[in-house]
């Protein structure tokens, strides 16, 4: 009996691996969402205000099981949990400072070294924006012996930017957003929802945004020139409905592009 019991023990533990495998190979078929078993995943994700980093990102990091390394919400994250670098970075932007390159890449190294989601690797978002922040994220990944993959930039024209940025409608209390003209609300001015006023953020008035494409295009020129030279580059067509960005997103990140 004790034989009979071995035997099928074993092949149900050969049958639940090759289910598992199955599984995996139709998920890679398909292309369907969710988490991928692949190797850990580390870029850069650069794109002018607007461009749709911020809907691309969290449909990576849902697909590769990876974290999202948005500058701002770490320097947030860091200052509430009061961390070193946390309180360090306060200090300095109580007195109206820029916080170091130092810092930032300390909190992004301690996030890769404490935080679970970037055990399947990390999407970094606002950073690197300049050369030196560039070496200094080399530099702090070759002391981890790891180096980075890909370095996606969004490209689209500042003209249909602006369009798209100007025209965009928030309800504060819920972050819904519409568009006056891709995506109006029922009714002018008022949430679908709730039937609440809709408002237009301060920083989203034309003028506004070309001074800050000015600023970005000045910074991040040099940024795209440097991965251009490592042969990490690839840029895509953010002007494209997000459906197609992320198709060559998928293709630039698998490789097949």
């Amino acid at each position: 009996m004790g034989f009979v019991e071995d035997e099928l023990k074993q092949l149900k533990s050969v049958i639940s691996s090759l289910d598992a495998r199955v599984k995996q190979l139709e998920h890679r078929a398909t292309g369907a969402a969710g988490p991928v078993t692949t190797d850990e995943i580390r870029m850069i994700l650069i794109g002018p205000p607007g461009a749709g980093k911020g809907t691309q990102a969290p449909k990576i990091k849902e697909r590769f099981s990876c974290c999202h390394l948005a500058t701002g919400d770490m320097l947030r994250s860091q200052i509430a949990k009061k961390t070193d670098l946390g309180r360090e970075a306060k200090k300095i932007m109580d007195q109206g400072g820029l916080v170091s390159d130092e810092i930032v890449i300390g909190m992004i190294k301690a996030e890769l070294e404490t935080n679970k989601e970037c055990q399947g690797g990390f999407i970094l978002d606002g950073f690197p924006r300049t050369v030196p922040q560039a070496e200094g994220l080399d530099a702090m990944l070759k002391e981890r012996k790891q180096t980075l993959q890909h370095v996606v930039e969004l490209q689209i024209d500042d003209a249909l930017l602006v369009e798209r940025i100007t025209g965009r409608l928030v309800h504060p209390a819920s972050g819904r957003s519409y568009h006056t003209t891709f995506n109006p609300p029922k009714k002018p001015m008022t949430d679908d929802v709730t039937g609440e006023p809709l408002i237009q953020r301060s920083d989203d008035n034309a003028e506004a945004l070309k001074k800050r494409l000015v600023t970005y295009h000045k910074q991040t020129s040099p940024v795209v020139g440097y991965y251009q030279k490592t042969g990490l580059w690839k840029g895509i067509d953010a002007s494209q409905q997000p459906g197609q960005v992320w198709k060559h997103m998928l293709n630039i990140i698998e490789g097949k592009n």
